[in-house]
């Protein structure tokens, strides 16, 4: 699989997004691990890891920052997200934040613009702010991120909130609940989950089984936990990764199939749910 032909997720509105991209929180916080990391960045771009996920909230802007230097000369070729802490998330505060996040990136457009969390502004307010970006083509559009479904129910009964296109949640192999009824929910309205955390802060890669499984396979434990996220063609993630090895590392994932004694192996490991869980966050 090249970088042209990375596998794609739709989103509502049409505009498709890699399955796999960079997550960047924590990254652009130590200053000596900045030229390490904006090659890490440059190198995903290079191939194929075009989604990039930062917000404004990540290192108080220094993700942002590091973001666009990355992007810097090949805004073109990146689908840009960034978040809106749930603080600034009135008509106007939405505004002014992404205007913000806009000169941390050296941009002057953001490919999608995310709620961080629910918070006290209603939604209606926010909505109304992210369609004011849009109409301003300061985003191309917007979504939702820790989202449960009566969050997406309420968001489905304001103004304009039909035109909501992701929802990023926590989702890997030992934070199944989202399977119960979340993903289902997303699958009805035609909108694909993007998932933080898919190796889970690195405990995934600790579990005897899952190495087992990855040795077997002649892949990390990392790269399986990976690749089972991106079973579901639905669903896209976006792995932290702040070295050129590690972007290289999360990119073969794309090339890993389970059989389906490997999946009920895995499902004997970390049970689907059976019943509603609450959402997890990190």
């Amino acid at each position: 699989m090249t970088a042209t032909t990375i596998r794609a997720v739709p989103l509502p509105n049409g505009t498709t997004i890699p399955a796999l991209g960079m997550g960047t929180w924590y990254m652009g916080e130590e200053p000596a691990r900045h030229a390490t990391e904006l090659a890490a960045l440059r190198t995903g771009i290079e191939i194929g890891l075009t989604l990039i996920d930062t917000a404004e909230m990540y290192g108080d802007g220094a993700a942002e920052e590091l973001v666009g230097k990355a992007v810097a000369g090949r805004r073109d070729s990146v689908f840009l997200v960034s978040k809106v802490l749930p603080g600034h998330a009135t008509r106007r505060g939405t505004v002014e934040a992404c205007q913000a996040s806009l000169r941390r990136l050296g941009t002057d457009r953001l490919d999608m613009y995310l709620l961080h969390w629910r918070g006290r502004v209603p939604l209606a307010e926010t909505v109304e702010a992210f369609e004011e970006l849009v109409q301003a083509g300061l985003t191309g559009c917007w979504g939702v991120s820790n989202f449960d479904v009566p969050d997406l129910d309420e968001l489905a009964s304001v103004p304009g909130g039909d035109r909501v296109q992701t929802d990023q949640v926590l989702y890997n192999l030992a934070r199944r609940g989202p399977e119960y009824d979340l993903i289902p929910r997303c699958r009805e309205i035609g909108m694909p989950l993007m998932a933080y955390s898919p190796v889970d802060h690195g405990q995934l890669s600790g579990h005897p089984a899952v190495r087992d499984m990855a040795t077997a396979k002649e892949v990390t434990p990392a790269q399986l936990a990976i690749a089972w996220v991106l079973r579901l063609p639905d669903v896209c993630t976006v792995p932290k990764a702040s070295t050129r090895a590690h972007v290289i590392e999360n990119r073969a994932a794309m090339e890993i199939s389970f059989t389906p004694a490997e999946l009920a192996q895995l499902d004997r490991i970390y049970p689907p749910p059976f019943s509603k869980q609450p959402l997890e966050v990190l």
